[in-house]
């Protein structure tokens, strides 16, 4: 295990998150849509050249938990060199995405010619296409219906956007002009993002730059052991509903602590639907991050290494782990909310000090538009 004193790892750990709002702040003070500059429906991350995350800002837990899983599809599918100067983008929720609204860009980062990490951002555009204004109809059964799928693509090289990616997403949209203004806006925050990486690296040498990184993620590891060492072994159940039309879909599971590690297991959930609410487990997986950070002292480090003591089982096919072609797009603001409040009321059998009450469970969600206008909003309560 690497040694790094106290007094480096603090500044490191708030120097590393400050660069993460700092490509928020870009993201919404540059960006052409309400939905992103007004809701703040975007969500950004710093992540080390393995693809696991150094550090997020206080945005949307659902996408700063899966936002992993895009940098790692791309990872995967541009196995034989990531580029210098491209960012690539993906909505697909089969490559990690959540649903087909929140688009991804990821940039690898690189200082001489190595690469030392990756910026990231997601940001939830008001409408891809599909078969409905704003890109989620209530009555999709098949993704295809949600609107428009990017894999893992080349979108940006040396600041200019690839007509490969650009011109079937800008058909595809009823709202092409606000789409390339947020999408600017992203291609912008990841420039600060890599400039602020770069700049680090150029000060503290890419050698120091490896060993506090690795230390910050070591002690991100070792304070969630701690955490979950606190709580009481056992296995606690809990299980809850989705609606559908006068049907209950079940969500199950079972959370064992065993020592320093948690294993969250949704076995037993229902099968996939032929419905929009299904989740994929890059959404499932966010969930369990974001109820354990509730149940768990939150000075721990957000970051790649505090999740390493967590493990997810899910079933392929199910509704916590949907697979192609099954529609999505309320799995991601629905259906999760229903997987946080199963993981919450299974945690709080082990911590009902620390865990709040439920929530209204749902996330309120309304559409407003027509041939060449969108707009989504979420009502609290």
């Amino acid at each position: 295990m690497i040694s790094v004193d106290p007094i480096t790892l603090e500044v490191a750990r708030n120097r590393f998150a400050a660069l993460a709002e700092e490509m928020g702040a870009v993201l919404r003070r540059t960006a052409y849509s309400p939905n992103i500059k007004e809701r703040i429906d975007c969500s950004a991350a710093v992540f080390v050249a393995s693809g696991e995350m150094l550090a997020q800002a206080e945005h949307i837990p659902v996408h700063l938990g899966s936002m992993p899983a895009s940098v790692a599809a791309v990872f995967e599918a541009f196995a034989d060199g990531v580029e210098p100067g491209v960012q690539y983008a993906v909505n697909d929720p089969f490559y990690g995405g959540t649903h087909l609204n929140d688009l991804t860009l990821v940039q690898g980062v690189f200082f001489e010619d190595v690469l030392i990490g990756w910026v990231a951002n997601r940001a939830h555009h008001a409408d891809v296409g599909g078969e409905a204004p704003g890109s989620m109809p209530a009555y999709a059964t098949h993704i295809d219906q949600e609107g428009h799928r990017v894999p893992p693509t080349p979108a940006v090289r040396n600041g200019e956007w690839i007509p490969e990616f650009l011109d079937p997403f800008l058909a595809a949209t009823r709202t092409p002009d606000e789409r390339i203004g947020d999408l600017s806006a992203q291609l912008g925050a990841n420039e600060a993002g890599r400039k602020g990486l770069v700049d680090l690296v150029a000060r503290e040498g890419v050698t120091e730059f490896e060993r506090v990184t690795s230390a910050l993620l070591d002690y991100g590891e070792r304070r969630m052991r701690t955490a979950l060492g606190e709580l009481p072994d056992g296995v606690y159940r809990f299980e809850d509903v989705m609606e559908l039309r006068g049907e209950f879909i079940p969500i199950r599971v079972a959370v064992t602590i065993d020592g320093e590690s948690l294993t969250a297991d949704f076995t037993g959930s229902a099968s996939q639907v032929a419905a929009n609410i299904n989740a994929v487990e890059a959404v499932t997986r966010s969930c369990l991050y974001y109820a354990v950070r509730v149940a768990t002292d939150p000075s721990i480090p957000a970051n790649g290494g505090c999740y390493r003591p967590l493990n997810l089982v899910t079933e392929p096919g199910s509704i916590v782990h949907a697979e192609y072609p099954a529609a999505v797009a309320a799995g991601n603001v629905e259906t999760s909310q229903r997987i946080a409040d199963v993981l919450l009321g299974a945690l709080a059998q082990a911590a009902p000090d620390r865990v709040p009450a439920a929530g209204q469970g749902t996330m309120n969600n309304i559409l407003i538009g027509n041939d060449g206008f969108a707009y989504y909003e979420t009502i609290a309560g």
